[in-house]
């Protein structure tokens, strides 16, 4: 019988050279898998925040044509109501009454409601009311100013209006140093801009951005370390391509809100002027 209290004999485990290139290679293989896996969980986050922001987009919309049937209705019911019934200018005046309110309901429909284009409609609607050619049209000015007051209290409420004044505390609190640091330095370039909009929907590579801004080598790359410095963007990793952060899509975004904006207010100053303002004056 073998002796079982023999105790075995241990010996010591082979150990790989690290150095060994089956062993570099291995490495070589994790170092790149853990990239990999990395780089599918940025496309897929940035896939989720584009599907998130469409989804939401698609849903304002409805909600706000949803209010603005409601606001339509509200318009009509009001004026039939509460406007005097016996008055040979009644329905030259609804019609004027209609436009207005339906105009200036249709701001709902915007992400945020600018100050000037309410005061434009508020100014339109005081000039109705001097040309009023009779006492009893404060009846029907008072339906339409109180129309003019749910609406504009409706924005409030949808967070998507508030007056100069009311935000006067928001604007002496803006930190100008951040401001210009983090948002207004990093795309006031045109290279910049252009580069974080091409990224907006897409990963986009070095070779990529060359063709699209023209720029090449250590110029274009100077512009990409100021994104990234700023987190705006982001490359996904060593050598790979670029994506936009969600810092960077949401400055994106602002800045297309604001100049659309912008461009809204400059239409309907257009639209309001009379036909003699955009004549030329010839001497």
């Amino acid at each position: 019988m073998k002796d079982s209290g023999r105790k075995k004999e241990n010996f010591p485990e082979s150990s790989k050279d690290p150095k060994d290139p089956e062993m570099v290679e291995i490495k070589a293989i994790r170092e790149k898998l853990c990239d990999m896996h990395s780089d599918i969980k940025k496309v897929m986050e940035f896939s989720n925040r584009l599907r998130f922001e469409t989804a939401m987009e698609c849903s304002r919309q409805e909600y706000s044509n949803a209010i603005l049937s409601h606001l339509y209705e509200d318009i009509n019911s009001g004026l039939e109501r509460n406007m005097v019934k016996k008055c040979p200018e009644k329905e030259n005046c609804r019609s004027s009454f209609t436009a207005l309110l339906q105009r200036n309901a249709g701001l709902v429909k915007q992400g945020r409601v600018d100050e000037a284009l309410l005061s434009g409609n508020r100014e339109k609607l005081d000039e109705l009311r001097c040309g009023a050619p009779y006492s009893k049209c404060e009846q029907c000015f008072s339906e339409v100013s109180s129309l003019f007051t749910k609406q504009v209290n409706l924005m409030r409420s949808m967070r998507i209006y508030a007056s100069n004044q009311e935000q006067k505390p928001d604007i002496s609190a803006l930190e100008t140093s951040g401001l210009l640091r983090e948002v207004l330095e990093p795309v006031s370039n045109p290279q910049r801009l252009e580069i974080l909009r091409a990224v907006a929907f897409e990963t986009k590579s070095f070779s990529a951005f060359s063709e699209i801004t023209g720029l090449r080598g250590g110029n274009l790359l100077f512009h990409l370390q100021k994104l990234m410095d700023s987190g705006l963007i982001l490359q996904q990793h060593e050598r790979g391509d670029y994506m936009i952060t969600e810092k960077g899509f949401k400055i994106l975004k602002g800045l297309n809100e604001l100049y659309s904006s912008l461009q809204s207010s400059q239409l309907q100053i257009s639209a309001e002027k009379t036909p003699g303002e955009n004549e030329e004056i010839r001497v």
